[in-house]
């Protein structure tokens, strides 16, 4: 009998092992028809995964390695809180495989990630189909297949941080199911917890479709809701106080630095249309992951045919059509309704990759399908090749009876491909069940057909990104690591592990910082620190609207000397007063900067009366700089250059100091030149101001002068593109080359003069007052000898997470326009400490060891009453057989 048992089980787990690796496979082969393989040139680097998720994992690397800490990064636009960023980005499990890697190698890591994870989600649908439909084995791993590669996965699979969720869904499910079965909550538990723990956001979403799900079973089960609600609430409540370790700091981090909610405007989602739920269950229909995009709910043809007949079907309750269909309802209505569709977002519409809950409809899609395919029989035929019918009726009525413009994104191909697999199921099912030798070849037969159609579909979603995106090549990510890592290293090695700011003007991404470990000014973030970089927009960095974006290029000289930047990267040559070059290696170049500021400089109660206008950056700099080093001083001058020549250009003045350039001939870009007289001792640019940020799309600008092409968005990056030092007088060219739109309307373009003599001056009377402070992990210490009470001002950003303690004493922090720690420092010699803590970090700590005790605590009270029980029914039946 053992051995039996034993055999009968082989074949079963075979099965989970196939569950987790064809959906790999497929996703192999795929990409490797894409040229995506393990060490290929094209990486699987797309949209943001090239940016944000490649430098992110990289940090966390850095992290593991020791070289940074986990709960604060010096390395993301001056300073962030990091837990924040791993509990959106990073919290995945499988997270920590980026330890066996070097940080060059990153595009193979989320190469590997993406695979396991994706794999690991069919082998977790599986372990949830075997549990619960009772249905061929063959079936559910087909199923499987169809979950793991649905089209939500992977059209958003270069997303990566969202990709565990899909593993812990039907887990949570399973849970839910077995606690009706009066089964331990273990699995609810388990899965609940990790899923809170590595993203919130989805958490978020499949936290209210389970409670949904519960209660439509309690609704269904009768009698079940005083024997179920207790161990569920208690079981969800005990994970998600326990993943408070990772929810409550980034909840607090996000309420005081991240999004507002999002107003609504209008009562049907925008972008919509009658046909879209039936456009996007067609095979391999792709539109966009970027703006106006409908959902993509794809999951195979043959779970949806039984996910309708469930409601067709007699052999299925009223009330489970009616719960389960209102349930459906609910999705689609979703998709419709704006109010609906900013619930499920957290109360935040996303800006691109929307109605990022469609996956919930697919999955409930497919558990409908292995219910439905429970009743099915060879009696039910007839609906079988009804339902498909109507469904290739459908899809012809959608492409051809649609304006070309509404859906020309659907090819003939898609449809035809749809029709042959729908006619291929119903030639298959109309044998299925005339005997049990024929039901499981057939079902045999239906895997392979069901995963072939997942092959072609996943085909089609991965070539959509391809053609939305690119899969950026190797080389922009790999190519330039070793000649920066060896610039960096060189300049930690030259400032003597003293604290230093460093930026790059020709970066590889937004969050170089991240990935080589230094501390500039430019991130690309969702986890930002909102009101730093709205301070520094103020001071002439570019980070606009929800300051997801801040760039360090085309500022002045006046602030990397404030912000301490100690070293530039570049490819070409420089000309900015007091970079000297330092070294060279490859196509980089390391330039220091003489007038660096430390991390804190000494200055009175007046900072906080400084004036800041928003509308106005350079007199922003020139009253700061002022208050800082005790003088009052003009720094800037404004000079309006001669138009030389103009090609492909038409001059349209726009009003007072506005003006409009317009192509003459499309797809060519609009040159202008210039002279103008600069006099000696300044350092020069060129101030390009958009009017109407809204209308600038992807227009970008050239600016070339001395032999060097300066090129940058003007949505992204600063308005000042420098044109260099001039020692002596000097007339100097340049030319500005516009492209990317048909027009553009700017300020007039000014050329600004900056005295190098004054800022000399002032830089180095702030010198004098400055504060070295030396910088560990989450930490920073300072030593001061003070001859009166001052205030310290300090370029770190203004976090509640900093507390300050001076000779051991904690004191008050002030915020400088919320945006830098500040605090005051009385008379005479002191050790400042600086420490910085997520704010509900501690508290979180307390939640999860709460939370995970509570339960265990729990578990073994249920388990002795369960023994007790078990015990006293034993009893009771020997006293019975005595009488």
């Amino acid at each position: 009998m053992r051995q039996a048992r034993r055999k009968k089980k082989k074949p079963i787990w075979g099965f989970g092992l196939a569950a987790f690796l064809i959906p790999v496979l497929i996703m192999f082969f795929v990409y490797l028809s894409l040229g995506i393989y393990w060490g290929s040139a094209r990486s699987i680097l797309a949209s943001d995964a090239f940016s944000q998720f490649s430098n992110f994992h990289a940090s966390f690397n850095n992290a593991m390695h020791g070289k940074q800490s986990f709960l604060y990064s010096w390395n993301a636009s001056l300073g962030l809180n990091f837990w924040s960023l791993i509990s959106y980005y990073l919290g995945g499990i499988f997270t920590p495989i980026v330890f066996f890697f070097n940080n060059e190698n990153i595009p193979d890591v989320l190469y590997l990630l993406t695979l396991l994870k994706i794999g690991s989600a069919g082998l977790a649908f599986w372990f949830y189909g075997k549990s619960t439909f009772k249905i061929q084995q063959w079936s559910v791993l087909a199923l499987s297949i169809c979950y793991a590669l649905m089209s939500f996965i992977t059209t958003q699979s270069e997303l990566i941080m969202w990709l565990d969720a899909f593993i812990y869904l039907p887990l949570i499910i399973l849970g839910i199911n077995r606690i009706f079965e009066g089964k331990k909550p273990i699995v609810l538990f388990i899965s609940y917890l990790i899923l809170f723990i590595s993203n919130f956001y989805f958490g978020f979403m499949i936290g209210v479709f389970s409670v949904i799900y519960f209660f439509i079973k309690c609704l269904l089960e009768k009698g079940s809701f005083k024997k179920v609600v207790f161990p569920y609430f208690f079981t969800a409540f005990a994970a998600g106080i326990s993943s408070m370790i990772m929810i409550l700091p980034s909840v607090l981090d996000l309420r005081s630095n991240g999004e507002t909610l999002s107003n609504l405007a209008k009562l049907k989602t925008e972008g919509t249309g009658f046909w879209d739920l039936v456009i996007k269950n067609m095979i391999g229909v792709y539109d966009t992951t970027k703006y106006g995009s409908i959902p993509f709910i794809y999951v195979g043809l043959l779970p949806l045919i039984f996910c309708i007949f469930y409601f067709i079907t007699k052999k299925i309750p009223l009330k489970n059509k009616i719960a389960y269909g209102a349930f459906l309802g609910l999705f689609i209505a979703s998709f419709y309704l704006n109010p609906l569709n900013l619930f499920w977002h957290g109360f935040h519409f996303p800006n691109m990759f929307l109605f990022r809950f469609s996956f919930l409809f697919s999955f409930l899609v497919l558990m409908l399908a292995g219910y439905g395919w429970e009743q099915f029989t060879k009696e039910d035929g007839i609906y079988f090749i009804g339902i498909g019918v109507i469904l290739g009726v459908l899809f012809v009525l959608a492409k051809v009876t649609t304006p070309p413009e509404n859906y020309d994104y659907v090819k003939y191909e898609a449809v035809l491909l749809s029709i042959l697999f729908l006619v291929l199921y119903i030639l298959i099912m109309s044998l299925y069940q005339q005997n049990k030798f024929l039901t499981r070849h057939l079902a045999i037969l239906l895997f392979f057909l069901m995963s072939g159609e997942a092959f072609l579909n996943t085909n089609f979603m991965l070539n959509g990104i391809l053609d939305d995106w690119n899969y950026a090549s190797r080389s922009l990510y790999s190519g330039p690591y070793p000649s920066i890592d060896a610039l960096v290293t060189r300049a930690e090695k030259q400032n003597n592990e003293k604290f230093y700011r460093m930026d790059s003007i020709d970066g590889v991404s937004a969050n170089d910082g991240f990935n080589y470990g230094y501390s500039g000014v430019s991130m690309f973030s969702s986890i930002r620190n909102r009101h730093s970089s709205s301070l520094l927009s103020t001071l002439g960095f570019r980070s606009r609207g929800t300051n997801l974006n801040i760039r360090y290029q085309n500022n002045m000289l006046l602030m990397d000397s404030l912000l301490g930047i100690k070293h530039n990267i570049t490819k070409e040559k420089i000309n900015k007063y007091g970079f000297d070059l330092v070294e060279s290696k490859g196509d980089y170049k390391l330039y220091e900067n003489q007038l660096a500021l430390p991390l804190g400089m000494l200055t009175d109660k007046g900072i906080y009366k400084v004036a800041l206008p928003e509308t106005d950056n350079l007199t922003a700099q020139t009253n700061l700089l002022n208050q800082l080093s005790d003088f009052n001083t003009s720094y800037y001058n404004f000079i309006k250059p001669n138009l030389i020549k103009t090609e492909n250009t038409k001059i349209i003045p726009d009003g007072k100091n506005k003006v409009m350039y317009q192509e003459e001939k499309a797809n060519i870009g609009k040159t202008l030149t210039f002279d103008v007289f600069v006099p000696g001792g300044q350092q020069a640019y060129i101030s390009i101001f958009p009017t109407d940020f809204g209308k600038l799309e992807s227009s970008s600008v050239s600016v070339t002068t001395q032999g060097r092409t300066q090129k940058s968005q003007l949505s992204i990056t600063g308005q000042y593109y420098d044109l260099g030092y001039f020692e002596k007088d000097s007339t100097v060219r340049f030319s500005l080359e516009f492209y990317g739109t048909k027009e553009i309307n700017l300020i007039e373009p000014t050329v600004v003069t900056m005295d190098v003599n004054r800022y000399t001056s002032s830089i180095k009377q702030i010198q004098n007052k400055g504060i070295d402070f030396e910088v560990s992990n989450r930490k920073a210490t300072a030593h001061v000898n003070l001859p009166e009470k001052q205030v310290l001002f300090t370029t770190i950003p203004f976090d509640k997470g900093w507390s300050v303690s001076i000779d051991g004493k904690k004191i008050a922090t002030k915020d400088f326009h919320d945006g830098f720690l500040t605090f005051e420092v009385p008379k005479g010699k002191h050790d400042i400490k600086l420490s910085y803590l997520p704010p509900g970090f501690i508290i979180g700590v307390v939640c999860f060891f709460g939370g995970l005790t509570s339960f265990i605590v729990y578990l073994y009270y249920t388990e002795k009453q369960r023994k007790n029980q078990l015990l006293s029914h034993s009893q009771n039946q020997r006293r019975s057989r005595r009488v």
